[in-house]
């Protein structure tokens, strides 16, 4: 029986620690599935994010290898220099280029810029305004003429030098008893100055115009064989004849057009805007751009007789002016036309002319000689 116990004994034990080992296999194999990563610690996760983030950080430093990456990566660095450059470098200023003028073709010296009229007119308008003054000053003037009295190129140049300072008609008065005694070159290159200077005296500053006439003879005489040139750059050349009076020369005497720009020219082109140049030179070669050459010599007639008889110095009598609605400086001067006809000189006023033999044309057109010197 005891023995019986004892076996049956050992059997229960042996089957509690069988069990209480199968406990303990099951509770081992169960907690596995109790682990969730919610339970991970705080540090592995701070070490998980760490090495995330570092992983792609690792691969942008990575260089790169090959000589095509150097190749891509010096482009890259070349494109973004000049990216750089260009955000610096400030806006280009655009360029204001003024807008060509239309010019006139000249032959003779070239020609300067025309100044356009205060109130905007065009060079276009500006041609055709001076040249409708000059077809008015035309019909007002159809006798226009120099207004020294010659013979021949010689007599011609020799007045055009006594005139400086002086009027025409005073000229005309003096030169008939000089070249009644000097008649040529030779002669007057050979004359006593002080028989000369008092001949000349009327002219005023006749101590100098003695010497011109003398020297320009001479120079006649030795370099061009007793005749007057019929070149602009020989006629300069005598001693004092200037631009103005070899024009004159050469319109006049030669038929060869110029401009004579003397104190009445200069003073009516500016009034009537046509230049705003005050140098002789320079208003010759504007206004002469403002003109065909064939109208030189006649424009420069119709614009200095109307300076001398209606658009003068100190009251221009603009009541009485012909082309008073071409004028900007219309106002300057009297514009009653009762008071202005009182200012009107010479054959306008019903006078003598400067002339003591004047053209033909000139006394039909009703104009009248002047008076010898001592006259009247």
């Amino acid at each position: 029986m005891g023995e019986q116990i004892s076996d049956g004994g050992r059997e229960t034990a042996k089957a509690a620690k069988t069990a209480a080992a199968g406990g303990s296999a099951s509770a081992k194999k169960a907690a596995p599935a109790r682990k969730t990563p919610a339970r991970k610690t705080p540090a592995k996760k701070a070490t998980a994010q760490k090495a995330t983030a570092k992983k792609p950080a690792a691969k942008k430093a990575a260089p790169a290898r090959g000589p095509a990456a150097k190749q891509a990566s010096a482009r890259k660095a070349a494109a973004a220099k000049s990216s750089a450059a260009l955000k610096k470098a400030p806006a280009p200023r655009k360029q204001v280029v003024a807008p060509k003028k239309a010019t006139a073709s000249v032959p003779a010296a070239p020609a300067k810029t025309v100044a356009a009229h205060p109130q905007g007119e065009s060079r276009t308008a500006l041609v055709r305004r001076a040249r409708r003054i000059n077809r008015e000053l035309a019909e007002v003037y159809p006798y226009a003429h120099p207004e020294l009295d010659f013979e021949n190129p010689f007599q011609l140049v020799v007045a055009t030098v006594l005139s400086a300072q002086t009027t025409d008609l005073r000229v005309n008065q003096t030169t008939p008893a000089l070249f009644a005694k000097y008649p040529t070159p030779e002669d007057l290159a050979a004359a006593d100055p002080e028989e000369v200077e008092e001949i000349l005296r009327p002219t005023g500053f006749f101590r100098a115009k003695t010497k011109s006439v003398i020297g320009l003879s001479k120079a006649l005489v030795e370099q061009f064989g007793g005749e007057v040139p019929g070149r602009l750059e020989e006629l300069v050349k005598l001693p004092g004849v200037g631009r103005k009076t070899a024009f004159v020369v050469l319109g006049n005497a030669f038929g060869r057009p110029g401009i004579t720009v003397d104190t009445h020219f200069q003073r009516l082109v500016r009034r009537w805007k046509w230049t705003d140049e005050t140098d002789p030179d320079k208003i010759e070669a504007a206004v002469g751009a403002l003109f065909p050459k064939s109208d030189w010599t006649d424009l420069s007639h119709h614009v200095i007789w109307h300076g001398r008889r209606i658009c003068h110095a100190r009251k221009p009598a603009c009541g009485a002016c012909p082309i008073a609605p071409l004028c900007p400086a219309y106002g300057e001067g009297e514009t009653d036309p009762e008071k202005a006809e009182k200012l009107l000189k010479y054959e306008k006023a019903g006078r003598p002319g400067q002339r003591l033999r004047p053209p033909q044309a000139y006394l039909d057109a009703g104009g009248r000689a002047a008076p010898p010197l001592g006259a009247g």
